[in-house]
């Protein structure tokens, strides 16, 4: 009975909890929709504020936007506006300026006229004038243009002729001072000696009884040396000395050493004759060399091909109205290149062209041709630099000179044979010289007189003033020059100056 009623009171209790809990739960929900509806109001409420709020705004910025607009479509008007001025002002002004030109044009058209009118009327009166002049004159207009032409040619020619001839005299006097420097200049750093020799050579004899001895039974001997030597053994009354006489000088050369290596074995018959040429010939041939290499050498030169160093020393025998062809050749190189340092040009070209220049003279007696040319050959065989070549082929002007190096080789070549002691010639040689100056000179037309001055260094023309004018004395100066170069062989050069004189003479009585 009691369990029953605790379980009673149990059930009842829980059901009483569980009536009280869901009212308490009930009374709950009650209150959080409440509130949960009160922030909904409250939300709703905030947000129509806000949204009014976002209106007025964006009311305010499309006044604000409308505004700015208006205000650069007011100023986009005023911009227009002022284009249209500019662009109306700028119509009056092209149509201002048309309206000009179009009026210059009518001007310009009405001075046509007016110019075609007046040249109509000139061609008129100009037709008269020259009728008026043909009839007054006696002249038709071909015969008056002629004359004019021909009066005018005269004073033109005459004016030409005075101005050349100023102009000639300014460009030769100073190229005359500079030459004179630099020649001084140069002559002053160079000093050679001078040697000179001729084509023959004499041995002296130990006694007069050699001269059996070197002619030999019947001539064998002295016909034995001559024709190993190719020289003319000259045997007359010269006490103690026999002659050798030959073009070649390097022959006369061997045959003067194999005669002196006689002479001092005493042995003189056409075995030991022929055996002791031999010998000269050899120690010649060196000596030939030594030579060539010993002129490259003190010329600044090296390196030249052997041949040409041997036939450059052949120079060493051969003599030039008695100057030694080698030192001359030598002295040539040095005088070339200071003057070509002087003037600029190529210094190893002109010591080499001066060197050389004179290379063909070593065979010109075995050869035919000039020896400039012949020089010219032989250094282009062996592979001679050109502007070399072009200097030896030119140095006599036989071919055109072409390079300032050319030209300094022939002025080189003139100072070393023209200096004075370099050479000398014959009183018969130097008065054929002179006459052939001379000569050349008179047969010219219109020569007066000529003389050969300055020992052949320059001819003094007078010429008839009748028959030859300035600028024809002029022309003949410059043919005579040429006319001398062509057929006269000279040492150095030669000056041509041409005189006109004309003398009037009148008598008071």
């Amino acid at each position: 009975m009691p369990l029953a009623l605790i379980f009673l009171g149990l059930v009842g209790a829980v059901f009483m909890g569980a009536v009280g809990g869901y009212y308490a739960q009930t009374r709950l929900s009650q209150s959080r929709v409440a509130t949960a509806e009160r922030g909904a109001a409250k939300i709703l409420s905030e947000a129509d504020r806000r949204q009014k709020e976002l209106l007025l705004e964006a009311k305010e910025e499309a006044i604000r936007v409308r505004q700015q607009a208006e205000s650069e479509l007011r100023d986009r008007r005023k911009e227009i506006q002022r284009s249209e001025q500019r662009l109306n002002q700028k119509e009056e002004n092209l149509d201002r300026k048309l309206e000009a030109l179009e009026q210059r044009q009518r001007n310009l058209q009405n001075r046509e006229r007016d110019l075609e009118e007046a040249r109509s009327s000139l061609a008129t009166l100009e037709d008269e004038r020259r009728a008026e002049l043909e009839r007054l004159s006696n002249l038709t207009v071909g015969e008056a243009r002629e004359m004019l032409l021909a009066q005018i040619e005269r004073e033109i020619r005459d004016e030409a002729n005075r101005r050349l001839r100023e102009i000639e005299q300014e460009v030769k006097e100073e190229a005359d001072e500079k030459a004179r420097k630099i020649i001084a200049v140069t002559m002053q750093r160079l000093t050679s000696e001078v040697v000179s020799e001729t084509t023959v050579s004499v041995v002296p004899l130990p006694s007069e009884d050699m001269k059996g001895r070197i002619i030999g039974r019947e001539g064998r001997n002295i016909r034995s040396l001559e024709q190993l030597t190719g020289v003319d053994v000259i045997i007359d009354d010269t006490p103690d000395a026999v002659t050798l006489s030959a073009f070649d000088p390097v022959r006369r050369e061997v045959a003067k050493i194999a005669l002196t290596k006689l002479l001092m074995d005493g042995r003189i018959h056409p075995a030991r004759i022929e055996e002791m040429v031999e010998k000269a010939r050899k120690e010649v041939e060196a000596s030939v060399k030594e030579a060539g290499e010993a002129a490259a050498m003190e010329a600044g030169a090296p390196g030249l091909h052997p041949e040409i160093i041997r036939t450059l020393g052949r120079l060493k025998y051969r003599y030039s109205y008695g100057q030694n062809q080698l030192r001359h050749a030598v002295e040539t190189a040095n005088l070339a290149a200071m003057i070509a340092h002087e003037l600029g040009g190529n210094v190893d070209i002109a010591r080499r062209g001066g060197l050389l220049h004179d290379l063909g003279k070593a065979i010109d007696h075995e050869v035919e041709g000039t020896h400039a040319i012949l020089g010219a050959e032989l250094a282009r065989r062996y592979s001679v630099h050109a502007g070399v070549i072009h200097c030896i082929e030119a140095h006599h002007e036989e071919v055109e000179p072409t390079s300032v190096e050319a030209l300094i080789t022939i002025v080189a070549d003139a100072i070393s044979g023209s200096r004075p002691g370099a050479r000398r010639e014959s009183l018969d040689q130097y008065i054929k010289r002179l006459e052939a100056l001379e000569a050349v000179a008179n047969a010219f037309p219109g020569v007066d007189k000529s003389f050969a001055i300055q020992a052949g260094r320059e001819i003094r023309i007078i010429v008839k003033p009748e028959e030859v004018d300035d600028l024809g004395a002029s022309r003949m100066a410059k043919e005579i020059s040429r006319r001398i170069q062509e057929s006269l062989d000279y040492p150095g050069q030669v000056k041509v100056t041409v005189i006109r004189e004309r003398r009037s003479v009148e008598y008071a009585k």
